[in-house]
């Protein structure tokens, strides 16, 4: 059972100061509401996966208007994702600090017109990438929507702390476009690919839950934060981290890469390592809370990813 400390508001209180406004009246108002709910932030993360993935399957430099095609459908596949989470989720951003300023949320976009904006944008995308790339790409990245919708949002997201866990499966699906735009196929280095974003996913979502627990809490989303001690958070945080860390140096022999990847993903993994089992000594130094800091390692954690799949495009150039 969680129990609310003062600092905590209740989800009635939360959403009473949630700014709630009749909506956006110039055009320019309305375009920017729209594309606030693709969550560009998040695109730009999912991208960082898939361009890389595209230089280790071409072997080099891929081809340009290849690599034009899976970015911009890709880029329109993830916000179809994201619009559709944004109509699924906001009753409970509305209760949320980190949330409530959503379009949805401050009623700058009405729900039908989020729905249809997100069906557009999959269909779009899904026709886009069976035109310009191929079949395989296409139904991947439709794929990938479909499970953020219904199997997260709709399903585990409310109803188990293991939500992110296998939640996480349709964050790791622009390494598979990525190569299968490339290659029209799929193999082992972007199914290892695969398991590092699964891997990396979970630690990465609970440190960010950890600093928002309240909110998770005021909106009944039974984040591992919320229903877990620190202490088992930041245990399956480092379980986690290890296992990406070995997952990805697992590139190394199945892809064939030169020494510069196997030296920068050692590199970046022993910093990564470092910063989550800084989170455990501070909690045996009695930390608790914000003090823990988790925000530290949601941050390095962003990133080492990045950093880690720039390593991946850059590899196949040196060889």
């Amino acid at each position: 059972m969680t129990v609310l400390t003062n600092r905590q508001t209740t989800a009635p209180a939360l959403e009473a100061e949630a700014p709630r406004t009749i909506g956006p009246r110039s055009v320019g108002a309305v375009v920017k509401a729209y594309i606030a709910l693709t969550k560009p932030r998040i695109i730009e993360l999912l991208l960082i996966t898939t361009l890389p993935v595209m230089f280790l399957a071409a072997g080099g430099l891929p081809p340009l208007w290849t690599a034009v095609s899976v970015m911009v459908f890709g880029t329109l596949s993830a916000g179809s994702a994201n619009v559709l989470n944004c109509y699924v989720d906001r009753d409970i951003d509305q209760m949320m600090r980190r949330t409530r300023r959503r379009p949805l949320a401050r009623h700058q976009v009405s729900p039908r017109g989020a729905l249809v904006f997100g069906i557009v944008l999959g269909v779009l995308s899904t026709a886009g990438l069976w035109l310009t790339t191929n079949w395989l790409a296409a139904v991947l990245s439709t794929g990938a929507i479909l499970f953020y919708v219904l199997v997260y949002s709709m399903i585990l997201k409310r109803r188990t702390a293991q939500n992110i866990v296998w939640g996480g499966i349709a964050g790791c699906m622009p390494v598979l476009i990525g190569w299968s735009g490339i290659t029209e196929r799929l193999d082992w280095a972007p199914l290892v690919l695969f398991g590092v974003v699964f891997f990396w996913t979970p630690p990465h979502t609970w440190t960010l839950a950890m600093r928002y627990k309240e909110d998770y809490a005021a909106a009944k989303v039974p984040m591992l934060p919320v229903v877990a001690t620190e202490r088992r958070v930041i245990t399956e945080s480092i379980l986690y981290t290890w296992a990406t860390v070995a997952c990805s140096l697992a590139l190394w022999p199945v892809a064939g890469t030169t020494l510069f990847y196997p030296v920068v993903a050692a590199a970046l993994g022993v910093m990564c390592l470092w910063e989550v089992h800084r989170l455990m000594a501070r909690l045996n130094a009695g930390k608790t809370g914000v003090d823990l800091r988790p925000m530290r390692f949601f941050h390095w954690s962003n990133a080492y990813l990045a950093l880690l799949f720039l390593a991946v495009a850059i590899d196949p150039l040196l060889a």
